[in-house]
């Protein structure tokens, strides 16, 4: 049997009522900016082994349309429409040729389905044209395409092709913006500032651990400050729940229990 440390690390204690986090008063250095985004994307490595993507899929081409249809829409609600999507226009082709209303129909519960609706056509039919229906393998390709911008192109390139690449979601701009690893709102500064701080190598997998996050604990409302892990790394600890009972509460997610323990919330 193997002996040796806990993979999981010491539940991370909050700093005193009132006191601030350094990056908070503006006294990081970026040395310690880096150490810390990396000492956070290992204790997220830790809560969030097992990430992925969370839109279903089977081909890069799935893929690929269910990230256009993700915008402004739930990835659970994708997964509800995109079986029967698939099923009436499997490929590009058929896709092509489809009626705009019958794909229109389809994904209306995605919303703004008749901007969506286009841009698959659209899609579909400059695949045929000019990548003989397949889809590219690298950005500047992915981003010819219509209604395909840099986080589509990066979902596709990182979880269809295995290159990293960082999915600058709404869940990862605010996380990012909260924890001080960017101040910047434009999601191409936000990944050009992330890009500088996590190793490429670890891009698409922290993309996925970062989202993850935001949808479990580090809500947009309302985040679960108080039974959160990164509490001693989190510049903007205190602007949800501090107490633990009450954060506890908030906390989501298939291993709740694993992400309160961590937090110190042995009780979960």
């Amino acid at each position: 049997m193997a002996t040796g440390r806990s993979l999981t690390p010491s539940p991370q204690k909050s700093r005193p009522r009132g006191e601030k986090h350094p990056a908070a008063l503006g006294k990081e250095t970026p040395r310690g900016l880096t150490t810390r985004a990396r000492r956070m994307a290992r204790t997220l490595a830790v809560a969030y082994p097992v990430a992925y993507c969370e839109l279903d899929f089977r081909t890069p081409y799935q893929l690929l349309v269910a990230t256009v249809l993700s915008a402004q829409c739930t990835d659970e609600r994708v997964n509800k429409v995109t079986p029967e999507l698939f099923r009436r226009f499997p490929t590009p082709q058929q896709m092509a040729a489809a009626p705009i209303n019958e794909i229109e129909e389809i994904i209306r519960p995605t919303g703004f389905f008749r901007v969506k609706a286009a841009a698959l056509s659209d899609m579909a039919q400059q695949l045929i044209e000019d990548f003989d229906g397949e889809v590219p393998r690298t950005l500047k390709e992915l981003t010819t395409l219509p209604g395909v911008g840099r986080k589509t192109a990066n979902v596709v390139l990182g979880n269809a092709f295995d290159t990293p690449g960082l999915t600058i979601d709404t869940h990862f701009g605010r996380l990012a913006r909260r924890w001080k690893w960017t101040v910047n709102e434009d999601p191409l500064k936000v990944e050009k500032d992330v890009a500088e701080l996590i190793p490429r190598k670890e891009w698409t997998v922290l993309s996925h651990r970062i989202i993850f996050h935001g949808r479990r604990v580090c809500h947009s409302r309302k985040p679960a400050c108080g039974a959160c892990f990164l509490a001693a790394d989190c510049p903007s600890y205190g602007i949800g729940p501090t107490t633990p009972h009450e954060a506890e509460d908030l906390v989501k997610g298939e291993n709740r229990e694993v992400l309160l323990q961590m937090a110190g919330i042995e009780d979960a």
